[in-house]
């Protein structure tokens, strides 16, 4: 299974709780992570904030994992869907060229699409519901 994480969702789960089952679940390889230059740096941006008191360790621990098991993909076409906030296009773009089963997602902009080019974005705990499926 091949998924594009929102930012939102990836910080979530590295951060533990409810949803790091979904970062447990990556590395367990039940899914292949997909993201663009975009969303690495964006994920590094938002996991250093001083506001989410990540430590340094698990901040190098999620960095490293992620430059060294996530799939890099370069978006082939410029998606322009979402205008209220531009930025979350480069989900849609990775997406598309990454041929993901999922876009996962806790963004109102994202997730009122409710798909993108037969493309399900879904909640987290929808996500989780998935990978429990897969495990039956």
């Amino acid at each position: 299974m091949r998924v594009a994480l929102d930012t939102n969702i990836f910080i979530s789960s590295v951060m533990g709780g409810r949803l790091g089952v979904i970062v447990d679940e990556w590395k367990a390889g039940k899914f292949k992570l997909i993201v663009s230059e975009a969303i690495a740096h964006e994920y590094l941006d938002v996991i250093n904030r001083p506001k989410f008191k990540i430590p340094h360790t698990e901040i190098v621990t999620a960095t490293e994992y992620l430059l060294q098991n996530a799939e890099f993909v370069t978006p082939e076409e410029e998606i322009v869907v979402i205008v209220a906030d531009p930025t979350d296009n480069k989900f849609l773009e990775a997406a598309v060229v990454g041929k993901v089963n999922y876009i996962v997602s806790g963004d109102g902009h994202l997730l009122d699409l409710g798909s993108f080019r037969n493309v399900p974005i879904i909640m987290a705990r929808d996500f989780i519901e998935v990978l429990n499926q897969t495990k039956s």
